[in-house]
């Protein structure tokens, strides 16, 4: 298949094609039946008035001149205490058919871009460990696996957890 693609900045009218990359990357990750997400959400949480994240889209152009969208990367503002504001990227996702031409690479170093721009001092992301395709990629561009080198690890409260770890605040 034969086509040119660009990345662009996502908009509300791209929320359809973005959710239904999303559950693409849930199943691929055996995580479907924790995909809640809609588009209604995502327009209200990504475009509203306190955005919760930033999400860029790539759209191929067929030699025929079909355009469609092709991949993602939603990210998010963190802060380090230690060292000042830092880029989260939630997500990357290409779909297969137009995987290994570089385009998931080009999401990634846009969102890089993005980050030195609004000068952040880390690019931060997570990876299953079991994704050793994704894995050694990331390693071979130079990210580094916070996991071995300063055995940080990834703790989450689920929703019931959250509201019941806040439920028990100030209690003894």
């Amino acid at each position: 298949m034969e086509f040119t693609y660009s990345i662009r900045k996502a908009t509300v009218k791209d929320a359809e094609d973005v959710i239904s990359m999303i559950e693409e990357l849930a199943e691929y990750e055996n995580m479907l039946d924790q995909c809640k997400l809609t588009p209604e959400i995502f327009r209200k949480d990504g475009f509203g008035e306190d955005p919760a994240f930033h999400c860029i889209i790539a759209e191929a152009k067929t030699a025929t001149g079909v355009v469609q969208t092709v991949g993602y990367a939603l990210y998010y503002y963190i802060y380090s205490t230690f060292k000042g504001r830092n880029v989260y990227l939630e997500d990357v996702y290409v779909k297969k058919p137009y995987r290994k031409h570089g385009i998931g690479g080009d999401l990634m170093k846009t969102v890089a871009k993005i980050a030195i721009e609004k000068g952040c001092s880390q690019y931060r992301f997570a990876c299953l460990g079991w994704n050793s395709g994704a894995l050694d990629f990331y390693k071979s561009v130079g990210a580094r696996d916070m996991t071995n080198i300063e055995d940080w690890h990834m703790l989450r409260f689920e929703k019931v957890e959250l509201h019941d770890f806040a439920s028990k605040l100030g209690k003894k």
